[in-house]
């Protein structure tokens, strides 16, 4: 972004993550899946925190995983089988997961949570998110403590506004 003052002077803005994190709910391996859904859903996020005990990020989980444990394995195994359910039974596989826990969303072994430094610019944000694809990256600071989360659409967002000459 570039700012021009009375005199015609043009100064360079450059953003950093903390300047377009947000504070992101957090959820911890024990909690419920649905806490983790209905979190996301309320804060329109695409994906969550996993923080431990100290708040220090331990995971990041992406809804597409928690969407794709909630279908039964059968279907993802082969999709076709979809298309032999019928519309009223369709609907009732989201039940499924009430029982699963944040940590069984995970791999085994849970991998390192996709983090920037505070400090880190839009261009790291989006080689970090592009690279891992990931949707959304914890944001720690130097004691790996969790102090905000970008998600891919206020990384957009924050492009967009900054304009391609800028």
């Amino acid at each position: 972004m570039t700012l021009a003052d009375t005199h015609g002077t043009r100064w360079k803005i450059v953003m950093q993550a903390h300047e377009i994190a947000v504070t992101p709910p957090t959820v911890r391996m024990n909690d419920p899946v649905s806490k983790a859904v209905q979190l996301m859903v309320v804060n329109r996020l695409p994906g969550l925190v996993v923080v431990d005990d100290d708040d220090i990020p331990v995971a990041v989980l992406p809804g597409t995983q928690v969407l794709r444990l909630a279908i039964p394995e059968s279907y993802r195994d082969d999709p076709a089988l979809v298309r032999t359910v019928d519309e009223i039974h369709a609907d009732l596989f989201w039940h499924g997961p009430g029982k699963l826990t944040v940590g069984d969303c995970l791999p085994t072994p849970v991998a390192k949570p996709v983090t920037v430094a505070p400090d880190a610019t839009l261009l790291e944000v989006a080689t970090v998110m592009a690279t891992k694809r990931s949707p959304l990256i914890a944001v720690v600071n130097g004691e790996g403590r969790l102090v905000g989360a970008v998600t891919l659409e206020r990384l957009l967002t924050s492009l967009a506004v900054a304009g391609p000459n800028d």
